[in-house]
């Protein structure tokens, strides 16, 4: 099976900081925000955020992890804060590829569940090939694909990278 290359580890790595730069020139005014990642390379992803705008920032961060069974997406979704610490707050939805949007038209749908200050979407990977109207307002790179073809991001220590097979 053959594999391209589309994002070596120092492009994942400036993406990852102009994203960062991105959410903290949205929220800046806020002071605090939620960043909630879906399992498991969205929440990779989401850390990985959260420690540039640490670096760059004093805008206080909650880190949260979603779990969705993204094979049925009507199951529970569930996460690792309970409803009343992202209750009335802004929360940033993180998730590595954007194929299809059911993973985060579900998952959005699961936050407004309760009132919400603001939110956003960040994806590493947007595949241009929605089902949903869902977009994602911070992304690394956009491409064009076929639906046969498969983006695939692995984060390994110090060898990140994403391929197209």
């Amino acid at each position: 099976m053959n594999q391209n290359i589309i994002l070596n580890h120092q492009e994942i790595e400036h993406k990852i900081r102009r994203i960062a730069f991105q959410i903290l020139e949205t929220f800046v005014d806020d002071g605090e925000i939620v960043l909630a990642g879906i399992a498991d390379n969205g929440f990779i992803l989401a850390q990985k955020i959260n420690l540039v705008l640490k670096e760059i920032s004093s805008i206080e961060v909650t880190l949260c992890k979603v779990k969705i069974e993204k094979q049925n997406p009507l199951y529970p979704i569930t996460t690792t804060i309970p409803k009343e610490i992202y209750s009335n707050k802004s929360i940033v939805l993180v998730d590595d590829v954007l194929n299809s949007g059911t993973t985060l038209i579900y998952c959005v749908k699961h936050f407004l569940e309760v009132p919400v200050k603001k939110f956003k979407t960040v994806v590493l990977v947007d595949r241009n090939h929605k089902r949903f109207p869902v977009k994602a307002d911070f992304k690394g790179i956009s491409l064009s694909t076929s639906s046969k073809e498969h983006v695939h991001v692995v984060f390994e220590n110090n060898n990140n990278y994403a391929y197209l097979v």
